[in-house]
């Protein structure tokens, strides 16, 4: 029998990757099909602080066992933005409305115009509730920000980043191929290994 879990989410591409990652052990159920529509709060100063959030306000609405995450793009040259505001910068920077991606990059390629170290890396942060317990887990990519959007797969920063040896851009790969190498695959290459040990 599939063990249940809630990702505090309703982002198709994320729970697709997530499932993908995860496999078919554990039935991933989105916001959704729990029937929970409201917008979850995300207001911390940290990635660890905006998935434990989210993660303890599903718990808290659905009782069940439940994981949400936060995922940032830090540039090195942009001390680390746009970090916890990745889905929001062209917003918090008055250039757009909501979450546009979009605007997100062209907002980063202008502040990154002339600038020759383009080292960044993603990160997710996953916060688990599993049995009352918080467990965090977290995977990190290094790579370089391309200079113009490449690629038409994945999304949000995608099309801009490129991994640690490679030459494309995630949005240049096929979704195995990214799910392979991640951010977000290492993270739940984490959140598996405390499945793995709590559920037996």
């Amino acid at each position: 029998m599939q063990k249940k879990l809630v990702f505090a989410t309703n982002n198709e591409h994320k729970l697709e990757e997530i499932k993908a990652i995860i496999g078919d052990g554990y039935d991933i159920l989105s916001l959704k099909e729990i029937g929970c529509d409201s917008d979850i709060p995300e207001t911390a100063a940290t990635l660890e602080g905006n998935a434990l959030q989210k993660a303890r306000w599903i718990h808290e609405q659905s009782g069940c066992d439940c994981f949400a995450d936060d995922t940032g793009l830090e540039v090195k040259a942009l001390d680390g933005e746009p970090g916890v505001l990745s889905a929001r910068y062209a917003q918090s920077n008055g250039r757009g409305d909501g979450h546009d991606a979009e605007a997100n990059s062209r907002l980063l390629l202008e502040r990154l115009d002339g600038c020759t170290d383009r080292a960044a890396r993603f990160r997710t942060v996953i916060a688990l509730i599993l049995n009352g317990r918080e467990i965090l887990a977290e995977g990190i990519v290094n790579g370089v920000i391309a200079t113009s959007p490449r690629g038409t797969d994945g999304f949000g920063y995608d099309p801009l980043f490129i991994p640690e040896g490679e030459e494309r851009t995630f949005a240049e790969m096929d979704a195995s191929e990214k799910n392979a190498i991640s951010h977000r695959r290492r993270a739940a290459d984490e959140l598996l290994k405390v499945l793995e040990t709590s559920f037996i």
